[in-house]
């Protein structure tokens, strides 16, 4: 469990949330009414390098903001950054950023998860040779089995184990991989890799999770699959933050949009508001300012065939 105990704030409603974020400044480091996160003054350089250069951001509660920009914009590095993975080369200099008014600035990865705030990774992180189950109960935090002393005497942490257990089989039944619970994770596809860290993350029961590309490598099959977890998140009142390279599926999904380019945020806005802003598209594309990101002309017509494919058959599922 996470050592949060802030309500979560729920903005199911898609006209009410509409509202909500067309009242942000749309400009970058813009405020926030109510953010769960506030980053200031973060730098990493790598030699000569400076690969995140984050002056201040915020991040609004109970929505999804997608992280975006081109290849080697700093996305990553600024997720490792602020959840403990990597140190800036700020630190001490000005460097702070705090996840629910607390500063996280000399926390630990474990300890941040342990705040509320929870990650995936760009490269999936399951242990291959253990099966789909036990990695989900890896998940769990403060097991009474962690402790030397307790791990001799069953009975003091038998029953927390059943807990564990029953809620990794609920969450594997939600991502659909429960009847793969005995498997080796290594058997997975990389599609199911995804959801099983994503369930695994779960496993907390944080305020927040930051996805790191969570679509690459995934089929068209299971596209729409984790589109439809983002969203479900997002409406039982977790804080969604994810780094995306195709601009159609943040238009699809997301409320509001951070751009990095060159380690710097460079622009805010909703989705529509970004695609049009020059700085976004010089950064995606150079010099070429008439093209429209968000023209579906820029995807190959067999994309576009499985695109419409797996809209179709979700809709059929629904049905």
């Amino acid at each position: 469990m996470s050592e949060s105990s802030t309500p979560r704030v729920v903005h199911a409603d898609p006209v009410a949330r509409r509202a909500l974020v067309e009242g942000f400044e749309a400009r970058p480091g813009g405020a926030k009414p109510d953010p769960i996160l506030s980053v200031d003054n973060i730098t990493r350089s790598f030699g000569g390098i400076t690969a995140v250069d984050v002056e201040h951001l915020e991040v609004e509660r109970g929505i999804i903001t997608a992280l975006i920009g081109p290849n080697g914009a700093g996305k990553s590095t600024f997720f490792n950054l602020i959840t403990g993975f990597d140190k800036p080369t700020s630190a001490g200099k000005g460097a702070q950023w705090s996840f629910e008014g607390k500063s996280m600035g000399k926390t630990s990865p474990s300890r941040v998860a342990q705040a509320g705030m929870v990650r995936t990774f760009q490269l999936t992180k399951a242990l291959n040779r253990m099966t789909v189950l036990d990695n989900m109960m890896l998940g769990a935090t403060d097991q009474a089995g962690e402790n030397l002393f307790k791990a001799w005497i069953k009975p003091l942490w038998s029953a927390q184990e059943r807990e564990v257990e029953a809620k990794a089989k609920e969450l594997l039944d939600r991502f659909k991989l429960l009847d793969k619970k005995d498997d080796y994770a290594g058997s997975l596809s990389g599609g199911q890799r995804k959801l099983l860290e994503m369930a695994r993350a779960l496993m907390t029961d944080p305020t927040m999770i930051m996805l790191d590309e969570p679509m690459a490598g995934v089929n068209p099959a299971l596209t729409q699959s984790l589109l439809g977890h983002i969203q479900s998140l997002r409406d039982e009142g977790m804080t969604v933050l994810f780094v995306e390279h195709d601009m159609h599926m943040v238009r699809h999904i997301s409320d509001w949009v951070v751009v990095m380019a060159e380690g710097k945020i460079v622009a805010e806005g909703t989705a529509d508001v970004v695609m049009n802003d020059s700085a976004v598209i010089d950064a995606y594309l150079g010099a070429h300012h008439d093209a429209d990101l968000g023209d579906d002309s820029l995807l190959t017509d067999e994309t576009m065939a499985q695109l419409a494919t797996e809209v179709k058959k979700q809709e059929n599922a629904n049905e």
